[in-house]
């Protein structure tokens, strides 16, 4: 099934006398379960695609179709609702809340909710377990490791269900052992059915997902399986 659809979307930026082509002219479609790496050099537009793909901007041109929903022309406040209800982030340096514990990082996402406290925290409890933080929910960022940080921000991000986890750069400040735990992680969470698409200059990384797009000057220069099998749901 369609999540995501892209008509000749476009994000043009004017600096000075020149126009810039961040994002020009893409036709995407990714379905629900895919596991999606964007991958370019600087300067490709995978962080506008990003912005975009995560409601955080909005296109110059064209319409961008997430859950069939025309996200296009929305308001800032219905493209933050969106945001919450659709999109799980997962950033390089985990923007998590310094003096909040993880349970309290995770739990904040859910007070847009409407949940009451009791839900709330077992929702946020079930999610820290699930990636192996049931022992560390009580510590502040500043007594996790960077690997720990990273699974509290995978926790906040997968604890409101989204349709779309967005990992930008996941694993930029981390060593090579605890990125390799992380792209376990995500392998892991794509087999229980979780959509991921994947923000990346390394060409390892993107070879954990199972479909590649390679942005070059706002384009898509490629676009094809990495070669690992795929999972059916």
């Amino acid at each position: 099934m369609e999540l995501i659809k892209l008509n000749s979307v476009s994000k043009h930026f004017v600096m000075g006398q020149e126009l810039i082509k961040a994002v020009d002219e893409i036709d995407l479609q990714i379905s629900k379960n895919e596991y999606v790496a964007f991958i370019g050099p600087s300067g490709s537009g995978k962080s506008s695609i990003m912005n975009i793909l995560g409601c955080l901007d909005t296109p110059s041109s064209g319409q961008y179709f997430l859950n069939t929903q025309d996200v296009s022309g929305m308001t800032q406040n219905q493209l933050a609702e969106i945001r919450n209800k659709e999109i799980g982030f997962i950033f390089q340096n985990f923007n998590l809340l310094p003096r909040a514990t993880a349970l309290q990082n995770v739990i904040q996402p859910l007070i847009y909710r409407g949940l009451g406290l009791k839900a709330r925290k077992e929702a946020a409890i079930a999610v820290l377990e699930r990636v192996g933080l049931g022992d560390r929910m009580q510590h502040l960022p500043s007594e996790l490791s960077g690997g720990q940080r990273q699974r509290v921000a995978i926790a906040r991000a997968l604890v409101t269900r989204p349709s779309i986890l967005l990992a930008d750069e996941p694993t930029g400040n981390l060593d090579s052992q605890t990125t390799r735990d992380i792209m376990r992680l995500f392998d892991e969470l794509y087999d229980e059915g979780q959509t991921i698409i994947v923000v990346t200059h390394e060409n390892d990384i993107a070879a954990h997902c199972r479909r590649i797009i390679r942005l070059l000057d706002g384009r898509i220069a490629e676009d094809q399986p990495s070669g690992r099998a795929a999972v059916t749901h």
